[in-house]
């Protein structure tokens, strides 16, 4: 009897229960459809957060989001510069963050599909080489980058590329350091030099000044 009751209150529970379990997915990461992400708190949220990236970025793009696994993406964060983030960003919420922004707003052309965004200060090159970096050792052939916007400019793949392979504004920065303080030494030389115009130059101003 206690043996038939046991088994009418497992029964009864078990209808209670889920009749499968699902392992857990952290969507936060992804900007995913769960939890505080679907709310309108969440979505404002997300939003805001698009928008604070927009505001201190040079140049944004964005690749296909698809087939970059949870723990592809955290490695594809940890590989890139500092000033530089990367997000997957619904395309309703980032329509609302470019809408009315003359600068991005060219980007809209890119929201199509699942989108994982990149926001760069700074280092294009260094965010360009990390993304490189990560989808050659994992084979993510089709995680190629789609389009990006620089000073309102809507560039395809290959115009990333390009700008990618120019300085950045931290190395033209030494290297106009460079040439202002290689500008005494290169003068000290000249003048040094016996045979120089300049040397000459110096030497018979000197000795009319030493005539008067």
């Amino acid at each position: 009897m206690r043996c038939a009751v046991l088994l009418l209150v497992l029964s009864s529970a078990s209808a209670f229960l889920p009749s499968t379990f699902h392992s857990p997915k952290t969507t936060a990461l992804f900007g995913g459809a769960k939890g505080h992400a679907t709310t309108i708190e969440g979505k404002k949220s997300r939003v805001e957060f698009v928008k604070e990236k927009l505001e201190t970025a040079e140049m944004i793009f964005s690749v296909p989001s698809e087939k970059i696994t949870v723990s592809q993406s955290l490695e594809l964060r940890n590989s890139l510069p500092e000033g530089t983030t990367c997000a997957v960003i619904k395309n309703s919420l980032m329509a609302r963050a470019i809408a009315d922004n003359g600068t991005w707003e060219s980007s809209s052309s890119l929201l199509k599909g699942s989108n994982m965004w990149f926001f760069i200060d700074s280092d294009i090159k260094g965010t360009l080489k990390g993304l490189k970096t990560v989808t050659k050792e994992h084979a993510l052939e089709d995680t190629k980058i789609k389009g990006g916007v620089i000073d309102g400019d809507l560039l395809d793949a290959a115009g990333v590329a390009k700008v990618g392979e120019m300085p950045s504004k931290m190395e033209l920065i030494a290297r106009i350091a460079g040439g202002i303080n290689a500008v005494p030494t290169k003068l000290a030389r000249v003048v040094k030099a016996p045979n120089s115009k300049l040397a000459r130059a110096i030497k018979l101003a000197g000795e009319e000044n030493g005539k008067e």
